[in-house]
Order: structure tokens, then sequence, then C-alpha cells
């Protein structure tokens, strides 16, 4: 019991030191605010916010980890007859479809990626980002299809499907910062997801297809 609530003590007090950054990043911009501000802007030492966040870049890119393990979920997780591609696609027209705040399609996005775009180590980040969740899914790939150490495929197919992910994040982004309504963005997204289908060969929609459950 003691060791349930010590636990859920620290997600509390994460999730407050996060929230508070967030909201002094969003203020004056990341640069400028110092982790000192921030823990004493959330009453804890400037050690206790470096414990919960070994540099300055993880208190605002704080839910990276989700992302980085997003496409490889969703290959995981494909339906029996359905390819890897497939499977992101789905999941990517579900997500953009629902507006979904998850890509993005919400109302403050575009501060979100202002202090991103203003800031040279958050860019840096969140290339290095993109990079795991592509490695990631390349592994994910392999796994799930047996594929031989030195096979070059699910590296390219990988970087097809990780094209998908970035070019409608991407996308996304810089409309939600053009100051475009979520719900416009939403449809013009799910043409854009039907166009980058159409561009995908026969053996990429086709890769690693779930024939039992």
């Amino acid at each position: 019991m003691a060791e349930g609530l010590r636990e859920r003590k620290k997600r509390e007090t994460r999730q407050r030191i996060s929230d508070i950054a967030t909201g002094l990043f969003l203020e004056h911009g990341f640069v400028t605010v110092t982790i000192a501000e921030v823990a004493d802007a959330a009453d804890v030492s400037v050690n206790t916010v470096y414990n919960y966040f070994p540099t300055k870049e993880d208190l605002f890119l704080d839910r990276s980890k989700g992302v980085v393990d997003r496409l490889s979920r969703w290959v995981r997780g494909r339906d029996v007859g359905e390819s890897a591609a497939a499977a992101v696609l789905r999941e990517l027209r579900d997500e953009v479809e629902a507006v979904s705040p998850r890509v993005g399609l919400m109302p403050g996005y575009d501060r979100f990626m202002r202090v991103i775009h203003d800031a040279p180590p958050l860019r840096s980040r969140l290339w290095s980002i993109q990079q795991e969740v592509q490695e990631n899914l390349e592994t994910t790939l392999r796994e799930e299809t047996g594929a031989a150490p030195g096979d070059p495929l699910p590296a390219l197919i990988a970087g097809q499907i990780n094209w998908i992910h970035q070019t409608v994040m991407g996308s996304i982004g810089r409309e939600m910062v053009a100051g475009r309504e979520p719900d416009e963005v939403s449809r013009e997204t799910l043409a854009l997801l039907d166009d980058m289908e159409e561009l995908l060969s026969d053996k990429v929609l086709n890769y690693a297809v779930r024939d039992h459950s």
C-alpha cells in the first residue's frame, strides 16, 4: 500500500513539474526559461527536476516515448490479413478523422510548434525522436517477419512507413501554425493520406501481412 502511494506521488509530482514547465515554455520561450525557474514555480529543488527529467528538452518533449513506439505499436496490433503499412494508414486515418489531439489537431498546437521552431535544441531533439521512430519500427518489422539480419527490406519498408507518418505530422503542424481550424485541417489531411497511399508500391502495401491471430 505504502509503495503504491509513493509511486502515485512520484507520478503526480512528475506530471506537475511537466505541466508547469510547459506553461512557462509556451509563455516565455524554451531558451529563456531556466530549470531553476521551473523548479521554483513547481516548489521543488533543481535536483528534483533533474531526477525526473535528465535534460531540459525532456521537460518539453516528455511524452516522446509514446511517440517513439507509436508506429511499432500500430504494426504489432494489426489485424489478421492486414499489412504493416495498411495498419499505420488505418490508425492515422482514425486519429485524423477523430480530430485527435494526439496528432496535433487541437487549439493551441500552433503555440507548441512555435516553441520548437524557435529553439534549435528542441528541433534537434525532434529530429532525433523521428530517427528513433524509424529505427524502432525497423526492429519491429524484423521481429514480425523473421527477417534475416542482413535483409535490407525491413529498413526500407520502415523508411516508407515513417515517411507517411512524418509527412502527415509535418503537414498538420504547418497548417495549425498558419492558424487553420482543426476540423478543416482534418479533412485536408485525410485527402493527403489518400494521395500518399496511391504513391506506395504493392510491395510496401503488402509487406508483413498478418496471416494468423
